[in-house]
């Protein structure tokens, strides 16, 4: 680790908040993150590091790991390119170009990781345990995060997009009832069948133990009042929110540090 002032723009990975370029800040080499002064004069922990496949289940995780990497991954082969068709003046060309959008939205979805998860982990407690960027069993996807309190599990997809969350209902009397999820206009649909899938593989690991899925969007345009709402089962909400809602769930027969170590065991770190 190392203290700098930062040449540009990061994001503090315990606590979340945004980092201005000049800002002094500590810069961890092996992760290639960066810790707010506030949190290193506060002697806070940084989350465990992901674990190999040898590692105990145990282990919370790190929010964004798996996104972080494919990110290096993507920009790395983008710069090789680049290198490889201006030969000589490949380095001039990778600094006067921009990153691909395909490739800015990885390190876009891993900051909003970063951020949920920091505001997930400050409300953990003995009655509120969190894991981070579990792997799904046979597939290439991952849980970005999954809540267990003592009322039941929480999957929780986190979405770093730009416009206001709303609900769209076609239908009802003389056509089927459909539900749409519009982000600033966009139909957005699809998350909400990602994290129906994420659910089921989740019920299907842990049993009789409720699940509940929640897709929250970090940087998205909230309304002052009201806001939040659920659609086919999946509420959609932001962090603060749900953090809210799982601080509050302290009554219930769910054995949370039991399910906790259950679920860790299916769904390993990434």
């Amino acid at each position: 680790m190392k203290q700098m002032r930062l040449r540009y723009a990061g994001v503090c990975r315990l606590c979340g908040a945004s980092l201005a370029p000049g800002t002094e800040a500590v810069y961890e080499t092996e992760t290639k993150t960066v810790r707010c002064l506030t949190c290193v004069s506060e002697g806070r922990s940084p989350a465990p590091e992901p674990l190999g496949e040898d590692s105990s289940p145990a282990e919370s995780g790190i929010a964004r790991a798996s996104a972080r990497r494919e990110y290096e991954r993507r920009k790395a082969k983008d710069e090789e390119k680049l290198r490889g068709k201006w030969g000589r003046l490949g380095g001039l060309a990778v600094a006067l170009s921009d990153e691909r959008q395909s490739t800015k939205a990885w390190e876009r979805g891993a900051v909003g990781e970063e951020r949920l998860g920091a505001r997930l982990d400050s409300a953990a407690h003995g009655r509120l345990a969190v894991l981070h960027d579990r792997r799904i069993p046979g597939s290439k996807a991952n849980i970005d995060h999954i809540a267990i309190t003592r009322k039941g599990i929480w999957v929780i997809d986190a979405k770093r997009y730009s416009g206001r969350p709303e609900l769209k209902i076609e239908g009802g009397i003389l056509r089927p009832r459909v539900e749409k999820l519009l982000v600033g206009g966009r139909d957005c649909t699809k998350l909400v069948d990602g994290v129906l899938k994420q659910v089921g593989r989740v019920c299907d690991a842990v049993g009789d133990v409720p699940v509940t899925g929640a897709l929250c969007f970090v940087e998205a345009d909230w309304p002052l009042i009201g806001g939040p709402f659920a659609t086919r089962s999946i509420h959609v909400l932001w962090p603060k929110r749900l953090a809210k809602i799982l601080a509050e769930e302290t009554e219930g027969d769910v054995d949370v540090a039991a399910i906790r170590e259950k679920v860790a065991a299916r769904f390993r770190s990434s």
